[in-house]
C-alpha cells in the first residue's frame, strides 16, 4: 500500500525533479539517524510527497548538503537537512511499515513477513514521546480497515476504503494543525487516502485471487465469480471513474490551500503523478490480458 504518489518526471521541471529527489534522500536520512539503518529499507514515495506536502506550508528557508551515500558512492547527492517534515515523515515511515508487515503476518502467515516485523518492532521504541498519540490513531483506523476486511459485511468500495481515507486525513492534519483550512486539508487527505487503497487493490487484485485472499474489489465487484481475466475487463472503466474522481476533488482541495513553496510540484502530482500511475497500472492489466488471450 505504498509507492503509488509519485510526480509525472515528463512535466516536471529540472528544478523541480532535484528537489524531489532531494526531499527523498533527505527522508533517508532522516532514518538512518532517527532510527538506523536498517529501517531505511522502508523507505517510500509516499511518505516522501507528505514530506513534501507538509514543508509546503513552511516559510523556512530550506538547507541543502551535498555528499556521498551508501547506495551512491561515487556521485555526490543533495539532501534536505534540518527539516520537521522530513522528521515527521520519518517516524510515520516506520510506524506505516510495521504495521502493513504485520498485516501480511495475519494475512499470508509467510516466514519473510514473519522475519520482517520482528526486525521491525523493536525500532518503533525509538519513536518520539509526541508522537505516542499518533501512532495510537494510526493503529486505531487501521484496526477499523482490517475489521471491515475481515468482517466482510461491506457493500460499497466508499464503505471499505473510508477508514484509509481518514488515516491519511489525519496524519496530515495532526502535523499542520491549521483551523482555519481544516476543511480542505481533511477533504484532501481523505480522498488521497480512498484513492490508494483502491489502486492497491486493483493493483494486487490477480496476486491476491491466485493465492485466495482479500481483495475489496473482488469482493464487492465481483457478485458473479467471474474468472480474473474477465473480470478486470469489465470493471476498468468503473475503476477508472472512481479513482479519477478521487484525484480530482485532492487537486480541487490543493487549489484551496495557502502553499508557499513547492506548488508545482503538488500540482504536478495531484494533476499528472496520480494519473500517470492509474494508467500504468491499468496498461499493466491490459497488457497481460492480451498475452493470454494470444
Amino acid at each position: 500500500m505504498f509507492g503509488y504518489i509519485t510526480p509525472c518526471k515528463m512535466e516536471l521541471k529540472i528544478k523541480d525533479y532535484e528537489k524531489i529527489k532531494a526531499y527523498y534522500c533527505g527522508l533517508c536520512r532522516n532514518i538512518k539517524y532517527d532510527f538506523g539503518n536498517l529501517p531505511r529499507i522502508t523507505l517510500n514515495y509516499d511518505t516522501t510527497f507528505l514530506a513534501i506536502f507538509l514543508d509546503a506550508f513552511s516559510k523556512d528557508e530550506e538547507k541543502y548538503i551535498k555528499k556521498n551515500c551508501i547506495l551512491h558512492p561515487v556521485k555526490k547527492r543533495v539532501f534536505l537537512i534540518d527539516n520537521e517534515p522530513l522528521k515527521y515523515a520519518s517516524t510515520l515511515n516506520i510506524i506505516l511499515a510495521y504495521h502493513k508487515v504485520l498485516d501480511d503476518v495475519t494475512d499470508d502467515n509467510t516466514l519473510k513477513s514473519k522475519i520482517f516485523s520482528s526486525i521491525l518492532k523493536p525500532y518503533l521504541n525509538k519513536i518520539p514521546n509526541n508522537f505516542q498519540n499518533t501512532e495510537e490513531n494510526i493503529v486505531e483506523k487501521l484496526d477499523k480497515l482490517y475489521y471491515l476486511e475481515k468482517n466482510k459485511n461491506i457493500n460499497s468500495l466508499d464503505e471499505l476504503s473510508h477508514p484509509f481515507g481518514e488515516l491519511t486525513a489525519y496524519t496530515i492534519m495532526a502535523y499542520l494543525n491549521n483551523k482555519e483550512y481544516e476543511d480542505a486539508l481533511y477533504h484532501l487527505g481523505y480522498n488521497l487516502g480512498k484513492w490508494i487503497y483502491i489502486i492497491d487493490a486493483f493493483d494486487d487484485l490477480e496476486k491476491d485471487l491466485k493465492r485466495n485472499e482479500f481483495n475489496g474489489i473482488d469482493l464487492i465487484l465481483n457478485k458473479d465469480n467471474m474468472p480474473y481475466d474477465d473480470f478486470v475487463v469489465s470493471i476498468e472503466n468503473r475503476l477508472n471513474f472512481i479513482l479519477t474522481s478521487y484525484a480530482r476533488e485532492c487537486s480541487i482541495a490543493l487549489e484551496s490551500l495557502p502553499i508557499v513553496k513547492n506548488k508545482d510540484i503538488l500540482f504536478n502530482i495531484f494533476n499528472f503523478g496520480l494519473l500517470e500511475k492509474m494508467n500504468k497500472v491499468f496498461e499493466t492489466k491490459r497488457r497481460k490480458t492480451n498475452e493470454k488471450s494470444l
